[in-house]
């Protein structure tokens, strides 16, 4: 199941996108992507689509599971520009995306699937999910120079917060339910990461439907959709264990001699478990016990 452009997926691939959800991984490079899709695979989506060059290697206990689409990601909307095409092909069904090093997390994930997870929250009639993207970084960058290690994974325990969300069309007044989230390395290295970069918020979960795009600051065209609760309650939130940006920090010329170790007095071994990213306040389960 492999495609040597979008437009051929588009044309041929519409197996991969006939019953949701579907998750759907962009690879920046190879770093993780084998553990990436297997994870992702692992949660229950009915099928997982992969993004990247061409010159990338697939796993051979993921050959034929995974629909491969040769893709260059070096575009600034490369990632926007794929999802708003399945959201065309594929109206009604459920999305997920994320990058290579990037492993999803919802509440009660080591029990539950997420199409579970997704019912329950389309019953309380919700068609996007907010996720926070919650940095990962190794502890010995001697040992791991790229930042990345599954093994001696660490994240902060505090040192998020939340701004309101501005509505430049309505004088910069606050936007109803809406919040622009900080905290990570992107917050602590926030002199390293443009502006537009900084937050941690992105609607990583939501069901297609016609007209809707997803922009390029990770919102969606619909802004009821951008909302973090309904008016009534709070609802499921879900979190992104990332290492993209310990990664890139480590990767960029401008920062990476800067950077001896990205551990700090608030940091804490990463456990791989949702009950300790709820502990923690990085995502919530709403009314889903």
């Amino acid at each position: 199941m492999r495609y040597d452009s979008l437009d051929s997926f588009l044309k041929t691939g519409g197996v991969a996108v006939a019953k949701g959800p579907v998750a759907v991984v962009f690879a920046e490079d190879e770093v993780e992507l084998d553990t990436t899709l297997r994870h992702h695979r692992h949660m229950g989506f009915a099928s997982v689509i992969c993004f990247g060059s061409d010159r990338w290697a697939m796993p051979a206990d993921l050959d034929g599971k995974v629909h491969r689409v040769d893709y260059d990601m070096r575009a600034d909307d490369a990632v926007p520009r794929a999802m708003n095409a399945l959201i065309e092909i594929a109206p009604s069904v459920w999305f997920y995306y994320c990058y290579n090093a990037e492993f999803l997390f919802f509440p009660f994930c080591e029990t539950r699937a997420v199409g579970e997870m997704l019912a329950f929250h389309a019953e309380e009639r919700r068609s996007a999910m907010l996720t926070y993207v919650v940095d990962l970084y190794a502890g010995d960058l001697n040992r791991w120079p790229n930042a990345v290690s599954l093994d001696d994974a660490h994240l902060d325990r505090s040192g998020y917060y939340a701004l309101a969300r501005l509505d430049a069309e309505n004088h910069n007044h606050p936007k109803e339910r809406q919040l622009d989230f900080f905290g990570g390395l992107r917050w602590r290295y926030e002199e390293h990461v443009p502006a537009e970069r900084r937050k941690i918020d992105r609607i990583g979960m939501f069901r297609a439907r016609p007209g809707l795009q997803l922009r390029e600051d990770h919102t969606l065209s619909d802004e009821e959709m951008n909302t973090y609760a309904c008016p009534w309650h709070n609802n499921l939130t879900a979190a992104i264990a990332s290492f993209r940006t310990a990664k890139a920090l480590k990767r960029n010329p401008g920062s990476t001699f800067d950077i001896q170790t990205f551990k700090w007095h608030n940091s804490m071994p990463f456990e791989w478990h949702s009950r300790q990213l709820l502990d923690l306040g990085l995502m919530e389960p709403g009314q889903w016990f």
